[in-house]
């Protein structure tokens, strides 16, 4: 690896597909922002609000939970994919705020699917009653209704921004959908919903949003084809993938890098590379197991260092040692060409430090976790020590700054997961970076 003076991008890279490789929070937003100075768009292909995507720039935190995270920069266009679920009420206070900073003009600059499933009122309600109702058992979700969205677009029965086109289809299929979702929200004991509540949230978020609406996958596409570099965002973590994911304790889409394509319903001839992000050290939010998780004081100690809060609720995060058969694990699950490390500048005064390098698990040592959701609820995790640092990173733009001990866990990282380093983040501001070819 040596040192690039600009995060600029091959010429024969068409597309960067962005994903987290942990349960989410790795950073992806920045790193959204950073490769989408050179883009053409920026597409976010799953999710919803219950992501949150912290940026820095010039000292402004900016916080976007379902606008992609090109938005920052003048003349990027940014697109809301048909697998996302979009709350129109919530969109709209975004753009609001994006509109506030000046930065969300003209308004083709957002493009948002008109067939991605909505949020309701009705699905956030849902949501909260089953949380509140499953008690210690409950999953950690955020509340914001993404599940039951994502239950009614596989069962068929979602409400889409196209739908308002037409107010009487709209009411049917609203009143179709309340019919079930009425009668588990008195078994839960909640509150039932009112159709009006619902049409009336559709039809002012339409209302907002028409000249936003657009065909994004063959927007996509057609850009694609003529040579634009565009940039994929996901949402959420590998580890959090519906499928692959710490079942059940996982989001309710798919979280790797092949959902770009079915999302958006695009050929894999049209990615060239799948740019993973890590932590340095990883977090979790919510429920669910987490083997490397950190005792106190240690826990606490490094979500301060790091100022690990949701970004979306304002959750503490959990805090453990990095685990590099779940990044081995998460290397397979993407396909990644390259690795991005987030935070390494945190792990300042923490040392010595720990990796792990394995797990045991029904008598065996596993250096890739199986497919089984009991290996991660039983899994014990094999620690290596390595020597930690105390020296200020923020500063280091080159491999050759920081000092030795940061660039042995770095090289480590990347020799033990087989894929190279392409960007260390040594800070939270937009330039804190050191940038690599590989």
């Amino acid at each position: 690896m040596k040192p690039s003076s600009s995060a600029a991008t091959p010429n024969t890279t068409r597309s960067l597909v962005i994903v987290g490789a942990q349960w989410g929070d790795e950073g992806k937003g920045k790193l959204v922002d950073l490769f989408a100075s050179r883009a053409e768009r920026v597409v976010r292909f799953q999710g919803g609000t219950n992501a949150g995507h912290t940026l820095v720039v010039d000292g402004r935190k900016t916080v976007l939970h379902l606008v992609p995270s090109g938005i920052l920069h003048p003349g990027v266009v940014c697109a809301i994919g048909p697998g996302c679920v979009v709350d129109p009420e919530a969109l709209v206070r975004e753009l609001d705020g994006l509109n506030a900073m000046g930065v969300l003009s003209p308004p083709e600059r957002l493009r948002v699917s008109s067939i991605a499933p909505l949020i309701l009122p009705v699905h956030r309600a849902l949501d909260q009653a089953r949380e509140q109702r499953a008690g210690a058992a409950r999953l950690g979700t955020t509340g914001r209704g993404i599940g039951p969205a994502y239950e009614d677009a596989v069962a068929r029965r979602a409400v889409r921004l196209a739908d308002a086109r037409e107010p009487e289809h709209l009411r049917g299929r609203i009143e179709a959908l309340l019919f079930e979702k009425n009668m588990l929200l008195q078994v839960l004991g909640a509150e039932p919903q009112t159709v009006e509540a619902q049409f009336d949230a559709v039809v002012a978020g339409f209302a907002r949003l028409e000249h936003h609406l657009a065909d994004v996958g063959a927007e996509t596409a057609e850009a694609l084809e003529r040579g634009a570099f565009v940039v994929f965002e996901g949402a959420q973590g590998t580890l959090l993938d519906i499928s692959h994911g710490t079942y059940p304790y996982v989001t309710s889409s798919s979280t790797v890098a092949a959902s770009a394509a079915t999302s958006l319903g695009l050929g894999m001839k049209l990615f060239t590379e799948v740019l993973g992000v890590s932590k340095a050290y990883c977090t979790r939010v919510g429920g669910g197991p987490f083997p490397t998780e950190m005792e106190e004081p240690l826990g606490t100690k490094l979500r301060e260092a790091g100022q690990e809060f949701g970004a979306t609720t304002g959750r503490p995060r959990r805090c453990g040692w990095l685990d590099l058969p779940a990044l081995r694990l998460s290397a397979r699950l993407n396909g990644m060409t390259a690795l991005a490390l987030m935070k390494i500048d945190v792990l300042r005064g923490i040392g010595p430090l720990q990796l792990c390098v394995a797990h045991h698990w029904r008598g065996q040592r596993w250096t890739v976790p199986p497919a089984e959701p009991a290996f991660w609820r039983d899994a014990r995790p094999e620690l290596a020590e390595v020597p930690g640092f105390d020296a200020d990173l923020r500063g280091a733009r080159s491999l050759d700054a920081l000092p030795g001990a940061a660039r042995d866990y770095l090289a480590r990282i990347a020799d033990e997961v087989g894929v190279p380093l392409r960007l260390v983040s040594v800070g939270p501001g937009r330039d804190e970076n050191i940038v690599l070819d590989d």
